[in-house]
């Protein structure tokens, strides 16, 4: 994908953090999509709505946009005013505690959010597979732990993170939480390549915690921290 389509869109508005198109378009690029019109994503921690658009552009299909700290009247107003109002319905719940049908979703696409919520054993396959449909994908790109540190986050990020460092974690570890199931066909982890134009894009923006993410920046982010993705294939040759 073109990010340079969604360019009028990413702005210190919408951005809650490192650019999340940027971290999305990789996770598209390395791994395509191919949806229909009736097919259903789940963007799950969609923030402002700004991923959530790029996926209906992208892909065609139905968009279901979950954020708990972004009111769904709020994103609403977002996606009718991108004129994508009618292709992306916004939804404002907790994600240990979605209701929807199960096997409901062709995909599931989280960015810079899945950290927050799903850093424990058994979160996966208990509160997201079940929704996912048969031979479905889950891409997940996320803020995490440079392999060679791994079991360190609390001692080399609190300073910068305080309490919430635990949550940081290597792709091999992220790797081993999604973990085993008949349902799983395949779960690949790796470091990612859009680190330093995510975090360039974010430092630019005039917002109070871009601000103070530019003081740990070159000290802790940039040595210790990378974005981990994640692409999970879900077994099953049926796709309905």
């Amino acid at each position: 994908m073109n990010i340079v389509n969604y360019k009028k869109y990413i702005s210190a508005e919408t951005m809650m953090g490192p650019n999340s198109v940027r971290i999305l378009a990789e996770l598209l690029d390395k791994y395509p999509l191919q949806l229909v019109s009736n097919d259903m994503v789940l963007d799950l921690g969609c923030g402002t709505g700004l991923t959530s658009l790029v996926i209906a552009k992208e892909t065609g299909a139905r968009v279901f946009a979950n954020d708990l700290w972004i009111s769904a009247e709020e994103n609403g107003k977002r996606f009718a005013k991108w004129g994508v109002g009618e292709q992306i319905t916004p939804i404002c719940e907790d994600a240990s505690n979605l209701h929807f049908a199960k096997k409901q979703f062709r995909a599931l696409i989280s960015i810079d959010s899945y950290h927050y919520f799903a850093g424990s054993m058994g979160f996966f396959q208990e509160k997201i597979l079940p929704f996912i449909k048969d031979a479905g994908e889950v891409l997940i790109g996320i803020p995490g732990l440079k392999d060679e540190y791994t079991g360190r986050a609390e001692e080399l990020l609190s300073d910068w993170l305080g309490d919430n460092a635990y949550m940081f974690k290597n792709p091999k570890l992220w790797k081993e939480l999604i973990g085993d199931n008949d349902r799983i066909e395949s779960v690949t982890t790796w470091e990612m390549d859009c680190f330093n134009g995510a975090w360039d894009d974010w430092l630019a923006a005039n917002k109070k915690f871009a601000l103070d993410d530019r003081k740990h920046f070159e000290t802790i982010i940039k040595p210790y921290t990378c974005f981990v993705g994640i692409y999970v294939k879900i077994a099953g040759g049926n796709m309905a």
